[in-house]
């Protein structure tokens, strides 16, 4: 049977200087990204909707994170830390009681063409089983993996990872799931280390992670004429993927979606309605 792995989160979330200097830098990102969620974005933005201003100090655990950032060397290039520079900008501003302009950042209004496209690739989106020869291009598998990564995920940990692994160039290796396999498996993976940075984070947000990450990355193969079908892992399979892939101990296998051209169109399988799926208004 798989062993389940687990990493033990750290005990609290405000680190000394010292204790982030020598964490591993994956950890030290993830908690870069939680305080910054957590200690500056969301006071940030109710400051500016409330037309309040940021206590003096609301900035200062972002401004040390930054430092540390650089003082460990870390490209200031990277995702994270520009992401930290714009905030800290909004914050600042906030603070001096100072308007900040947010409308370049509005996504512009959908209207009901888009509505209508969107509606289309949710519902007539399916499970595809059968798979044609034609190949998968690595940019349509990058477009994939992409919409994965723009999934919600829980504080902005960003745990997810991913494995490509054609059919073609590891033949069998995903024997015992309940289709033909490939073309394409793209595989799920958290980095565990990345949960230390909020020990409050229950343990059920990491499917959730994983599973808001595949259910965008099924709709974006859709949406690209490709079929897809998710799947999981029986305890065997799981034991051979690891013993394959080498992985690191922090990182954990959770699911895989396999893709390809489908050879077959399958009839959609009827939804329950609103009138039985709604148990509430209130």
């Amino acid at each position: 049977m798989a062993k389940e792995r687990e990493v033990s989160p750290a005990p609290k979330f405000n680190l000394g200087r010292a204790e982030y200097l020598r964490m591993d830098p994956v950890e030290f990102r993830a908690r870069f990204r939680e305080r910054l969620h957590h200690t500056l974005e969301i006071q940030t933005y109710a400051a500016l909707h409330e037309g309040k201003t940021l206590p003096p100090t609301q900035t200062e655990t972002v401004e040390n994170l930054l430092d540390i950032w650089r003082e460990r060397g870390l490209s200031t290039s990277l995702p994270d830390y520009r992401w930290g520079r714009k905030l800290l900008q909004f914050a600042r501003k906030a603070r001096a009681g100072k308007p900040v302009d947010l409308l370049p950042h509005r996504s512009p209004p959908i209207d009901r063409t888009g509505y209508r496209l969107f509606k289309r690739i949710v519902e007539d989106r399916r499970s595809v089983r059968h798979w044609s020869p034609r190949e998968v291009p690595d940019s349509a598998v990058n477009e994939i993996l992409r919409a994965g990564t723009w999934a919600a995920h829980s504080c902005n940990l960003q745990s997810l990872r991913f494995a490509v692994v054609r059919e073609k160039n590891e033949p069998g290796l995903f024997r015992g799931a309940d289709i033909p396999g490939g073309p394409v498996h793209l595989v799920a993976l958290q980095d565990e280390r990345v949960y230390r940075a909020n020990p409050l984070n229950p343990v059920r947000n990491r499917l959730i992670d994983a599973g808001a990450a595949v259910q965008n990355m099924a709709l974006a193969a859709h949406a690209l004429g490709l079929g897809g079908v998710w799947l999981t892992f029986t305890d065997s399979m799981l034991e051979r993927l690891y013993r394959r892939f080498g992985l690191p101990e922090e990182i954990k296998i959770v699911t895989y979606l396999d893709v390809g051209y489908p050879a077959q169109s399958p009839a959609p399988p009827l939804r329950l309605g609103l009138g039985e799926t709604v148990l509430l208004r209130i």
